[in-house]
C-alpha cells in the first residue's frame, strides 16, 4: 500500500534542504490541510484524476514531490473557492489550498480530457482510495510534455520524465504503440519521431539492464 499523500509531500518539503533556510508550516498542519482538501474533492463530488509525482509512487519508487497535480475542468474550480489561483494559461493552473500547492491540468486541452475519462484507477494511499491516472495515463503525459521541456531548454526536467517513464516501463507490461497513437493526434510529426525516438532508447536500456541481469544469474 502507498503512503497517505500527506505523507508523501510533507517528506518531499522537509527532506528537501533547499527548504531549510526558508520558514515551512508546521508538519501538523499542513498534512490536515491534505486531508481538508481530498474531503473537499469527495463531498463536493469534483471529477478529478491525481496525476504527477504522487500519482507515480503509486507504481514506482521514484523522486520527492512536493505538490498536488490533478486533471480536472475549469467548472469545476467553483467548488473548490479556497484555492486560491496565482498563474493560468489556456492548459494549466498554478494555486495555493492554503499552504498546499496544486497544479491543475485543464479539460480544455482535448488529451487530458481523453486521460481524465480513459485512463483512470482507484488507488489506495493510506487509508484513502483515490482517482488515479494509469500507468498508461502517465506515460502519454510524460511523453505529451517532454517536446516542450526539451524547447524550453528545461534538460533537468526532461531528464527526470524520462527516467520516470523508465520506471513505469521497467516495472510494467506496456505496448507504447498504442499511446504513441493517441499522442500522434496532439504532437507535431517532428515533435513525434523525437518522442519515438526516446521511447526506443528508453527500450534499449531496459532490454540491456534485462540481460546483464540474466548474465549475471548465469554465473
Amino acid at each position: 500500500m502507498t503512503a497517505a499523500i500527506g505523507e508523501i509531500i510533507s517528506n518531499g518539503i522537509w527532506f528537501d534542504v533547499k527548504n531549510w533556510a526558508t520558514a515551512m508550516v508546521e508538519r501538523d498542519q499542513f498534512l490536515q490541510t491534505i486531508e481538508v482538501f481530498f474531503d473537499a474533492l469527495a463531498a463536493r463530488k469534483v471529477n478529478y484524476l491525481l496525476v504527477g509525482g504522487v500519482a507515480l509512487l503509486s507504481y514506482v519508487d521514484g523522486r520527492n514531490t512536493q505538490d498536488i497535480d490533478l486533471i480536472l475542468a475549469r467548472a469545476d474550480l467553483n467548488a473548490l473557492p479556497e484555492l486560491v489561483i496565482n498563474d493560468e494559461n489556456q492548459n494549466f493552473i498554478r494555486g495555493l489550498f492554503d499552504q498546499l500547492q496544486v497544479d491543475i491540468l485543464l479539460t480544455q486541452n482535448e488529451l487530458f480530457k481523453e486521460i481524465l475519462e480513459q485512463f483512470s484507477a482507484e488507488r489506495q494511499f493510506g487509508d484513502r482510495l483515490v482517482r488515479c491516472a494509469t500507468v498508461e495515463g502517465l506515460i502519454i503525459l510524460k511523453c505529451y510534455a517532454l517536446p516542450s521541456l526539451y524547447r524550453q531548454g528545461q534538460f533537468s526536467r526532461a531528464s527526470i520524465y524520462e527516467n520516470d517513464i523508465l520506471l513505469l516501463l521497467l516495472n510494467y507490461p506496456v505496448d507504447v504503440n498504442p499511446l504513441l497513437k493517441i499522442l500522434s493526434i496532439h504532437l507535431l510529426p517532428s515533435d513525434l519521431r523525437e518522442l519515438q525516438a526516446i521511447l526506443g532508447e528508453i527500450q534499449s536500456r531496459i532490454q540491456r539492464f534485462s540481460s546483464q541481469q540474466q548474465a549475471l544469474s548465469d554465473e
